[in-house]
C-alpha cells in the first residue's frame, strides 16, 4: 500500500496539476481552445490578436524575456512575415552595452533579440508598481494552473489535459469583482477570487473593451482579448507545441506498427518451434 501511495503521488506531481482549491475559492472555468487535446493545433490569427493584446496593453508592465523576436515568423507560431518580425522588432528599443562614457546605450531591436524588459531594473519595475515588480510573461502559462480535485486529475491524465495555464491566465484576467460585503481590499491592491495568492492582487484590472485594435473584425471585447493574449502566452512558453504533437503522433504510428510486426515475428518463430 505504501508503494501505491508513493506512485501515486509520483504521478500526480509529474503531470503538473494543482491540488484542490482552497475552501469558497471559485472554480475557473476550462476554456475551449484550438491546442487542445492530442491533436489540438495552435491558431496563427488567435496568436497574432493575443500579440497585439501583448504589445498594446501588456508590454507596459510585463517582459518577455525568453521569446525572440524571430520566433514570430517561425511555423507553429503567429505567422508573421519576415518583413513584419523585423519591423515589429526594429519597434523595441535593446540594450546595447554602454557608450565611451560609460552610459547605458539602446538600439533598434534585430530578429535574434529578445523582447526587451519594459523596466532596466526590478527595483525600478517595482518602485513604478506599488512595491511590486511585475513578473516575467515568458513561461506564466506553465507557472499556473487552475487547481483541480483528485477525480479530475485521473481523467485529465486521460484527455491530456495541458491547458491549466491558460484556462488560469483567462480566469484571472476575467476575474475581477467586487469584493463581498464587509472585506475591504489592503490598499493598492484589487479584488480578484482568481487569484492563485489571493483574492487580493496588485494589479488592476487591465482588459477593457476596445482598448486594442485588431483590424481583422474580430470583437473587441475584455472577454475576447483575455481569451486571445492567454493563448499567446501558451504559444510564449511552449512555441514547439505543434511540432511536438506531429511528433508524437507519427511516434506513436511507429510504435504500434512495430508491434503488429513484432507480433507476427514472434508467432513465425514459436510456430517453427512447435514443429
Amino acid at each position: 500500500m505504501k508503494r501505491l501511495v508513493v506512485a501515486a503521488a509520483a504521478l500526480l506531481a509529474a503531470h503538473g496539476l494543482a491540488l484542490p482549491a482552497r475552501a469558497g475559492e471559485p472554480a475557473v472555468a476550462r476554456q475551449a481552445w484550438s491546442f487542445a487535446g492530442p491533436f489540438g493545433q495552435y491558431d496563427p490569427a488567435q496568436l497574432r490578436r493575443g500579440l497585439t493584446v501583448y504589445r498594446e496593453v501588456c508590454a507596459t508592465c510585463h517582459g518577455l524575456g525568453q521569446v525572440a523576436f524571430r520566433t514570430l515568423s517561425q511555423p507553429g507560431g503567429p505567422g508573421l512575415t519576415t518583413d513584419e518580425m523585423r519591423a515589429l522588432a526594429a519597434g523595441f528599443e535593446v540594450p546595447d552595452g554602454v557608450d565611451a562614457e560609460g552610459m547605458p546605450r539602446r538600439r533598434p531591436g534585430r530578429p535574434a533579440d529578445f523582447f526587451p524588459a519594459p523596466f532596466p531594473t526590478p527595483a525600478a519595475a517595482a518602485a513604478a508598481n506599488n512595491g511590486i515588480a511585475p513578473p516575467d510573461l515568458s513561461l506564466m502559462a506553465k507557472a499556473r494552473a487552475v487547481p483541480a480535485g483528485l477525480p479530475r486529475l485521473l481523467s485529465d491524465i486521460v484527455t491530456q489535459y495541458q491547458e491549466a495555464g491558460p484556462d488560469y491566465i483567462f480566469g484571472y484576467l476575467t476575474g475581477y469583482a467586487d469584493p463581498p460585503e464587509g472585506v475591504e481590499p489592503p490598499p493598492g491592491t484589487f479584488y480578484n477570487p482568481h487569484f492563485i495568492s489571493g483574492p487580493f492582487t496588485a494589479m488592476p484590472p487591465a482588459l477593457f473593451d476596445d482598448i486594442a485594435d485588431y483590424g481583422d473584425g474580430t470583437p473587441q471585447t475584455a472577454d475576447q482579448y483575455a481569451r486571445d493574449v492567454s493563448a499567446f502566452l501558451m504559444w510564449a512558453a511552449e512555441p514547439t507545441l505543434d511540432a511536438r504533437k506531429k511528433l508524437g503522433f507519427m511516434a506513436m504510428v511507429f510504435l504500434a506498427v512495430l508491434a503488429v510486426l513484432l507480433l507476427f515475428v514472434r508467432k513465425a518463430i514459436w510456430s517453427r518451434a512447435g514443429q
